[in-house]
C-alpha cells in the first residue's frame, strides 16, 4: 500500500479530484487530502474525509503536535496535485509555504505530479509557463493539460484530464518514479495503431481477433504526458480517448492501412501496436448467410492483407523510428525471442515488442511484461506489472533512440 497526498487547489475541476481520490483508494492506496482554503469552496472537506477516511484540513496550525505540515510530505511516497491551477504553480514555483499543501511540497523527498487545469489563455501565458518549466527542471512532473470544454462556453487547452487517465498515470510514477513520465517527446509527433481489425464475412459476421486495445491506450497515454503530439489509429475499441490525444476510428485492415499511411508521413515515431489480421475474406456476402440456405458456403476462400509494417518501413523518412509489435507463443520449433528475432528481421523496422500470449497474460488483461529488440542486437526486458507501466518503459527504449533535435 502507497502513502499518497493529494492535492486539491481551488479551481471548478476540484470536483473530478472526488473522482480520482475514489480511483486511488479502490487501488489499494493509503490517500490523505490536502486542499487549499480556496479548493473548499468548491468540494467540502467532509467528501474527502468520508472518502478517504483521513482528516482534512488546509492550515499548519492543526495538529501542531504532529508538526503535520513536515511529516505529511516525509512520509508519502507520492503526492498528486489535481487539479494544479495558475495560483498554485505559480506558489510551488516560488517555494512558498503559506497553506499546509505548500508547505508539504517543501518537505516531500518523494514524486511530485502536478495537474495543470486553468483557462487556456493563463495556461499559455509566459508566467505559466516559466513556472511550469521551472517545476520540470526541478525533477517534478508537470502533465500537459487536456483539449476540450472550460468553463461557460470556452474551450481550449486547460480542461483537467479524466481521474483514470491520471490514476493510471500515477501508476506509472510510483512504479518508475517522475522520469518514467519525463518530458523527452516535446515536439515529437507520434502514430500509434491499436486493437484489432475485423473483417466482414457478411452484414452480420467477421473474422476478428481478441485485441483489447488497452496497451495501445497505454501507449497513447503516456506518450502525450511526455509532451508528444499522438495520433492513435483505433480499431474497434471500445474506450474512452485517452487526454491530449486525436483518435482516428478505423474497422478493418485497409481502413487501418489507408489511415496510418495518412498519418505517418511527417511522424518521428510509428508504433504499430494493433492486431492487423493476416487475411480477409474473398468476398463479402451482401446479405446473411443462413444455415440451410442456398447462400450456407462450403467454404470461406481468404485472401492475404497487406502487410502494413514492412510498407511502413519501405515508406520510413530520415531520422524515423518503426516499432512494430510482435504477439508470439513458442512451439516445437522456437520459443517466443527466437521467433521474434526471425520477425524483426524479416520485417525490417526499428524495434519489435515481443509479447508472451500463451496462457492468456495479455489479452484483455490489465497488466503485462514485454521484451523490446532492437535491429542493433540490444534487447531490454520490460517486467510485468501495469500496462502503463510497460508503456512507460517502451517509450524509454524509444526516446533514447530518437535522432536529437537541435535549434
Amino acid at each position: 500500500m502507497s502513502r499518497i497526498v493529494l492535492g486539491v487547489s481551488g479551481g471548478v475541476a476540484a470536483y473530478k479530484a472526488a473522482l480520482l481520490l475514489r480511483a486511488l483508494t479502490e487501488a489499494g492506496h493509503d490517500v490523505r487530502v490536502v486542499p487549499t482554503p480556496s479548493a473548499l469552496h468548491f468540494v467540502g472537506a467532509a467528501t474527502f474525509e468520508a472518502l478517504s477516511g483521513n482528516p482534512v484540513t488546509t492550515d499548519v496550525w492543526s495538529d501542531v503536535d504532529e508538526v503535520a505540515h513536515v511529516r505529511i510530505g516525509q512520509e508519502s511516497d507520492l503526492v498528486v496535485i489535481a487539479p494544479a491551477t495558475a495560483d498554485l504553480l505559480a506558489r510551488a514555483a516560488a517555494g512558498r509555504a503559506d497553506d499546509l499543501l505548500t508547505a508539504t511540497l517543501l518537505t516531500a523527498h518523494c514524486p511530485v505530479v502536478f495537474v495543470p487545469a486553468m483557462h487556456t489563455e493563463m495556461w499559455l501565458h509566459p508566467a505559466t509557463q516559466d513556472n511550469v518549466a521551472t517545476l520540470r527542471r526541478r525533477g517534478s512532473v508537470v502533465l500537459p493539460p487536456a483539449v476540450g470544454r472550460l468553463t461557460g462556453p470556452d474551450s481550449g487547452p486547460g480542461r483537467l484530464p479524466e481521474p483514470a487517465d491520471i490514476a493510471a498515470l500515477t501508476t506509472v510514477v510510483l512504479a518508475g518514479g517522475a522520469s518514467a513520465l519525463a518530458h523527452d517527446l516535446t515536439g515529437r509527433r507520434v502514430v500509434i495503431s491499436a486493437g484489432g481489425t475485423r473483417e466482414p464475412l457478411d452484414p452480420v459476421r467477421y473474422l476478428g481477433n481478441r485485441s483489447s486495445g488497452k496497451q495501445g491506450w497505454a501507449l497513447a497515454r503516456v506518450a502525450a504526458a511526455r509532451g508528444a503530439e499522438v495520433v492513435l489509429v483505433a480499431a474497434n475499441v471500445e474506450l474512452p480517448a485517452p487526454f491530449g490525444v486525436r483518435v482516428v476510428h478505423v474497422g478493418t485492415a485497409e481502413e487501418l492501412r489507408a489511415a496510418v499511411h495518412a498519418e505517418a508521413t511527417d511522424a518521428d515515431v510509428v508504433v504499430m501496436s494493433a492486431a492487423v489480421a493476416d487475411f480477409r475474406p474473398a468476398s463479402v456476402a451482401e446479405a446473411k448467410m443462413k444455415k440451410d440456405s442456398a447462400a450456407e458456403p462450403d467454404s470461406v476462400p481468404l485472401v492475404r492483407n497487406p502487410d502494413i509494417l514492412a510498407e511502413l518501413v519501405a515508406k520510413r523518412s530520415p531520422g524515423q523510428l518503426v516499432v512494430g509489435f510482435a504477439a508470439e507463443t513458442g512451439d516445437a520449433d522456437a520459443d517466443v525471442l527466437t521467433h521474434a528475432r526471425a520477425k524483426l528481421a524479416r520485417k525490417g523496422c526499428d524495434l519489435l515488442v515481443v509479447n508472451d500470449v500463451s496462457g492468456d497474460l495479455v489479452f484483455g488483461q490489465a497488466d503485462n511484461a514485454v521484451v523490446v529488440l532492437a535491429a542493433d542486437g540490444e534487447s531490454t526486458e520490460i517486467p510485468r506489472g501495469p500496462k502503463d507501466g510497460v508503456a512507460a518503459g517502451i517509450w524509454t527504449v524509444v526516446a533514447s533512440r530518437l535522432t536529437p533535435r537541435y535549434s
